[in-house]
C-alpha cells in the first residue's frame, strides 16, 4: 500500500492487476486500483477535482483530469474516510500512476492541493 499525506488528508493507494478483462496477446492489461481518502484535519473538506498522470512502459504517459471521483465530490468531516475503487489499462503491462485532488475546505471555501502517492501497476509474472 502506498500512502501520503498532504495538510491533514492521507491518500492510500492499493493495486490489483485484472487477468480475466486482460488480453496480453492483444497489449491489453486492465489493473484496478483502490483509493482510501481520509481527513485527519479538523476541517471538513470536499473532493472537488482529480487530475491524473498514467505512464506505460511503452513510453505514452496520459493525463486525465475531471470533477470528484467515480461521479463524486464526497465530503469528509474531520475523522472521515471515503474509499472507491476504479481501473486503468494498460498496452505493457508495466506502468504507473501519480496525481492530486483539489480539495476544499468548506469553512472558509479556500481551496488545496492533495497528492496522491506515485503506485506501480505490474502484471505479476514481471515480478520475476
Amino acid at each position: 500500500m502506498n500512502t501520503i499525506s498532504t495538510q491533514g488528508v492521507t491518500v492510500s493507494v492499493t493495486t490489483n492487476y485484472l487477468p480475466d478483462y486482460s488480453s496480453p496477446g492483444q497489449e491489453h492489461y486492465v489493473f484496478a486500483y483502490k483509493i482510501d481518502i481520509r481527513n485527519n484535519s479538523e476541517y471538513t473538506v470536499k473532493l472537488l477535482r482529480r487530475h491524473w498522470y498514467i505512464y506505460d512502459a511503452n513510453g505514452v504517459v496520459r493525463e486525465v483530469e475531471g470533477e470528484g471521483v467515480v461521479g463524486q465530490q464526497p465530503v469528509l468531516e474531520p475523522g472521515e474516510s471515503h474509499q472507491y475503487v476504479s481501473g486503468c489499462n494498460l498496452k505493457s503491462g508495466l506502468g504507473k500512476m501519480r496525481g492530486t485532488y483539489q480539495m476544499e475546505r468548506l469553512m472558509d471555501g479556500s481551496e488545496f492541493t492533495v497528492e496522491i502517492p506515485e503506485f506501480t501497476l505490474v502484471v505479476p509474472y514481471r515480478l520475476n
